[in-house]
C-alpha cells in the first residue's frame, strides 16, 4: 500500500508540474517555459534541444497574441501525462501566409508527456492546424473536405 501512495504522491507532482508549466504557456513566457525541459527533449521522436523547443511558440503566438491552451481532460500517471486541450486566439498577425483576418479561432489539441526527475523529457503534440487554417482563411474561400 506504501507504494500505491508513492505513486499518488508522484502523480500530484507530476500534476502541479504540468499546471505550472501551462501557467506559463498561458503567459506567453517563453524563458520560463523552457525550466520545463531536458536539455535535451524528444519532440515527436526528433531530438531538440530545450533552447530551440520555445521558439515553435514564438511565431503561433505573434499571430495570436491572445492564444490560449484549456485543459478538457488531464491524465497523469509515474511517468506521463496526458492532454487534450481546446485552444482559442484571434488571429491579428499573419500565419501560413495568411495576414491577419481578427477571426477567433477554436481547434483542439492532444499531447502526451514523458516527465523524468521533474523535467519533461519527451512529448507527442497532434493539433488540428488544418482546422485553424480553415477558421483563419479568405472570407468565402471553399474548404477541401
Amino acid at each position: 500500500m506504501s507504494s500505491e501512495n508513492t505513486s499518488l504522491t508522484l502523480r500530484e507532482q507530476h500534476r502541479s508540474l504540468y499546471n505550472s508549466y501551462l501557467d506559463a504557456c498561458n503567459e506567453h513566457d517563453f524563458s520560463r517555459m523552457q525550466t520545463f525541459y531536458a536539455p535535451t527533449l524528444m519532440v515527436n521522436d526528433v531530438p531538440i534541444d530545450a533552447a530551440e523547443v520555445t521558439v515553435q511558440f514564438e511565431p503561433v503566438v505573434a499571430a495570436f497574441p491572445d492564444w490560449h491552451w484549456e485543459v478538457k481532460h488531464l491524465i497523469v500517471d509515474d511517468n506521463h501525462i496526458w492532454l487534450h486541450f481546446r485552444v482559442t486566439g484571434t488571429h491579428r498577425g499573419r500565419f501560413q501566409g495568411i495576414e491577419a483576418t481578427g477571426r477567433r479561432i477554436s481547434i483542439s489539441q492532444f499531447t502526451l508527456y514523458q516527465v523524468e526527475g521533474a523535467k519533461f523529457t519527451a512529448v507527442w503534440d497532434l493539433a488540428d492546424t488544418e482546422e485553424l487554417v480553415r477558421q483563419i482563411g479568405p472570407v468565402g474561400a471553399s474548404s477541401v473536405n
